[in-house]
């Protein structure tokens, strides 16, 4: 399978018809219409709320073979609390995960709460230390405390990470603070302001890049990106790259501009689904 997978945040979003989406499209057909376009998908449902062995097992027959999902840590074990006495809960978790996704499980990532600082260190070791003795599935870091992002304990966190195998989410919020509107404004849960960390510390690169609404304010992230993930490629990296937008209609849309920039660097990258589709059809005008 290919090294490279891109994918977005949501596999159901209702202002992706017409375009990413076929109009008309059924809520219950996103998901396989979804793994049509793209290659991979965050599992942001699973943080809120961890799926049925059932309801994980009908998203497997959903999808083609290669299709992966990467869940995020529910939130009653990373945001409620210490990492510490939750240990048995995460390694449950991870099992029920790989029992029924099987091949679909890509890479699982922890998000850690803003309030969540270096001082955890210890903390946060241990529960990495039980998930790499469970059997070492990929697991990859997001910190959201600026101190993770300053010496030594940058320093401390990327060594701890690269001597277990594992990886920190490179999250980059860049383009919604490049200039002077707000694009965030309408929504509850803004990401934060935290400095770029674009180091690949295992043999995984996971990015969570915030789009702009506006294409053109993303051209110059996204073409950085592009060499980067090519460098990566060429190092024998594994990379996934997951497009958010605070408007989510905007999200396939540039996640397909990065596509076309890697492949016109000729970067190691295969096609992208979405694109071999052929295109919706537009309806005829009344006169």
């Amino acid at each position: 399978m290919s090294r490279f997978r891109m994918g977005l945040a949501v596999w159901g979003f209702k202002g992706w018809e017409g375009d990413f989406m076929p109009r008309g499209v059924r809520q219950q057909d996103m998901l396989r219409m979804f793994a049509m376009r793209m290659t991979c998908v965050e599992g942001n449902d699973v943080f809120y709320g961890v799926p049925s062995a059932a309801v994980l097992q009908k998203r497997v027959a959903l999808t083609p073979p290669g299709f992966q999902f990467c869940p995020k840590f529910p939130r009653a074990i990373s945001h409620e609390g210490l990492l510490g006495p939750k240990v048995d809960d995460a390694l449950r978790f991870l099992r029920h995960m790989r029992d029924n996704l099987g091949d679909r499980l890509g890479p699982v990532f922890l998000q850690l709460p803003p309030a969540y600082s270096p001082a955890e260190g210890p903390d946060l070791a241990r529960l990495l230390n039980a998930w790499r003795r469970e059997g070492g599935h990929p697991l990859l870091v997001e910190v959201r405390h600026d101190a993770w992002y300053r010496t030594p304990p940058q320093e401390r966190l990327d060594t701890m990470l690269a001597r277990m195998g594992m990886g920190r989410v490179v999250l980059d919020t860049r383009p919604i603070y490049s200039g002077d509107d707000d694009p965030q404004s309408e929504n509850p849960r803004k990401k934060p302001r935290l400095p770029l960390h674009a180091v690949a510390i295992g043999p995984i690169a996971m990015v969570r890049y915030i789009s702009h609404p506006d294409t053109a304010r993303n051209e110059p992230f996204l073409r950085a990106w592009a060499h980067q993930i090519h460098d990566w490629l060429d190092e024998g990296k594994t990379v996934y790259f997951f497009v958010h937008c605070p408007y989510e209609e905007h999200s396939p849309k540039h996640a397909r501009v990065l596509q076309r920039m890697l492949e016109e660097r000729g970067a190691p990258v295969p096609p992208l689904p979405w694109d071999s589709l052929p295109p919706e059809p537009q309806q005829s005008a009344l006169f």
